[in-house]
């Protein structure tokens, strides 16, 4: 792994081959375990509810047993959906998090629904009118990361106050998430596994309109990848096109996700993309030409940061993606 890159593993908690939720979770945490083991910076986990093909439906609880498990690498969600929650529950999870693994806790946030629309309704009622409040959200959970947050003109705290505060960070594929994170001074995640653009824009505005906050003084920007890479180009091919087909004939992805994830990333220039902002949502080959993908995402974004996704057709190969990367 270069010096000057801070990789991170971003982990869905996916159910491979009918997996248990059990053992998906022992899988995330080994993940973890090896990531630390290898050198990879930061662990994040994500949200998601009544999916059947993920266990990921609260990071927090996910972190803090990993946390348990591990020493050093930082942890995080990708993300917490702010919208159907409480700012003051978040803050105080958190920073029971932050108590508990002093400097190592990260709090991405996201506004996603993060399932289904029954689902949705069932975690937290009328989701567009709770999204259309985020600005207020955000907001009032910066102030109580701040120590500064008042109900009705009266002081509300969010305990436990850890000695080392945890950093905030918003997640997004295009320029209203980015324009959230720098409005309220957080760090930036473009989840370009999730987006058709490349993530310019996006990340311009951000850096534009950086305002410091007491946790944030410059604009930090991450970048989260799709990969997947094996010891032979025609291997990382392979599994790319045969993961993008289940998930197609299981009706999970829309039709132009992972579809160029079939493209060698050595032939990433000669992929069917429409236009100079529109990127590749996944990339497949050895560890070299991955790292030449990654390279360039980096210098496109001015950033070092990045988060590594990688489903894999089993846990094994998921695995070894990740350790190849390290190795390179």
């Amino acid at each position: 792994m270069s010096e000057k890159f801070s990789l991170g593993v971003l982990d869905l908690v996916p159910r491979l081959n009918d997996a248990t939720a059990e053992q998906a979770l022992q899988q995330s945490v080994t993940l973890a375990e090896c990531a630390e083991a290898w050198g990879y910076a930061r662990y994040w986990t994500s949200e998601h509810h009544d999916m059947a093909e993920l266990a990921s439906a609260s990071p927090e609880v996910l972190l803090s047993h990993i946390g348990a498990r591990t020493t050093t690498i930082q942890l995080g969600s990708g993300a917490v959906l702010l919208p159907h929650y409480s700012p003051l529950k978040v803050a105080e999870s958190f920073r029971l998090l932050a108590a508990l693994y002093p400097g190592r806790i990260e709090l991405g946030l996201g506004r996603a629904p993060g399932g289904g629309p029954h689902a949705t309704m069932a975690l937290s009622g009328n989701y567009l009118q709770h999204v259309s409040k985020l600005p207020e959200s955000l907001a009032a959970l910066t102030e109580l990361l701040e120590d500064r947050y008042m109900y009705e003109d009266h002081p509300v705290t969010a305990r436990p106050i850890p000695k080392l505060p945890l950093s905030l960070w918003m997640l997004g594929t295009n320029v209203k998430s980015a324009e959230f994170a720098a409005r309220f001074g957080m760090g930036y995640v473009f989840g370009q596994f999730m987006s058709d653009a490349d993530g310019t824009e996006a990340v311009k505005r951000y850096r534009e309109g950086f305002i410091p906050s007491a946790t944030m003084k410059e604009p930090e920007v991450m970048v989260a990848v799709s990969v997947l890479c094996a010891e032979s180009e025609k291997d990382a091919l392979a599994w790319s096109r045969d993961m993008a087909e289940r998930r197609k004939a299981d009706g999970k992805e829309r039709s132009s996700e992972q579809s160029s994830g079939a493209v060698s990333a050595k032939n990433r220039n000669d992929a069917a993309v429409a236009g100079d902002n529109e990127a590749v949502r996944h990339y497949a080959g050895t560890p070299e030409q991955v790292w030449d993908q990654l390279q360039q995402v980096s210098r496109r974004l001015d950033t070092q940061r990045l988060l590594l996704v990688t489903t894999g057709p089993d846990y094994e190969r998921r695995l070894d993606s990740y350790r190849l990367l390290a190795e390179a």
